[in-house]
């Protein structure tokens, strides 16, 4: 989808360049019109040059700033560092365009390849999320500002993906204070995943830690209640079997209790 707006607006010749190696020569562009600039840029990139590209879309924006062809080279900027994996400058560049053409056709492209480039830098769940909370942040904004854009339905699914990761990240913390039995510690990670990631694949899971939590507590009544929960809303998965078999082992049955923070998380919330 990035790719569909580096093409050129009218078909030119795209002129030698003199080069050594990899070294680009230094041209004069300042009699160059902003338009042959810029398609001389497209062209490149289409040709998979984005570093020689990027040297045309900025003179374009250093020589026709605020021209129509000003305002697009920023974007193909964005777009081209994003391409090159530079995302840190695709990020900067998006977010100058955005501070300059907050209502420009392109600002929902800018705003996509902005949240794209967060989401390439998203690690594996055992590191730091920062950069999958800036995803999820970018693609937000880009759902929000621009509900109708063609980029709005692949925010939404890369929003479901993010969110995801972020509750493996807290169900995996979770665990592993459970394994040294710091049942406290672990609940307050489950109960982010219950309050905050209910829609994730990963809220199955973390009802029953939290059933098996409590219960090592001896707080009986909030594993009940967050197994009845977990079969309330998964009757057919396998953490609920593992719950209620948990709670029979020691003579209990799932049984919520409506004051509870786990019933009042899901109220109005039913996941069949």
């Amino acid at each position: 989808m990035l790719k569909r707006y580096a093409r050129p607006i009218a078909v030119v010749a795209l002129l030698a360049l003199g080069a050594c190696g990899n070294k680009i020569v230094e041209v004069e562009f300042e009699d160059t019109p902003a338009d042959q600039l810029y398609n001389e840029g497209l062209v490149l990139m289409n040709a998979g040059d984005y570093r020689t590209a990027m040297v045309k879309f900025e003179e374009v924006d250093r020589l026709h700033p605020h021209t129509d062809f000003g305002r697009k080279s920023q974007v193909m900027l964005a777009f081209a560092s994003y391409s090159r994996g530079n995302y840190q400058d695709a990020i900067n560049a998006g977010q100058r365009f955005l501070s300059l053409y907050p209502n420009h056709p392109d600002a929902a492209y800018a705003q996509y390849i902005i949240a794209n480039s967060y989401y390439k830098q998203v690690p594996d769940v055992t590191r730091d999320q920062d950069q999958t909370e800036r995803a999820l942040n970018a693609y937000k904004t880009l759902i929000e500002k621009y509900p109708d854009s063609e980029y709005a339905e692949d925010a939404r699914n890369k929003i479901q993906a993010t969110t995801d990761q972020l509750a493996g990240k807290e169900m995996e913390v979770g665990r592993y204070y459970l394994e040294r039995n710091d049942n406290l510690a672990a609940i307050n990670r489950f109960r982010v995943v219950v309050e905050k990631y209910q829609t994730t694949r990963h809220v199955e899971e973390a009802l029953f830690r939290l059933t098996e939590s409590y219960y090592a507590m001896g707080l009986t009544q909030e594993a009940q209640t967050a197994a009845a929960v977990l079969g309330h809303n998964f009757p057919q998965s396998r953490w609920y079997r593992d719950a209620y078999s948990l709670l029979q082992s020691g003579g209990y049955e799932p049984s919520e209790t409506t004051t509870s923070w786990i019933s009042k998380a899901f109220k109005g919330f039913d996941l069949l």
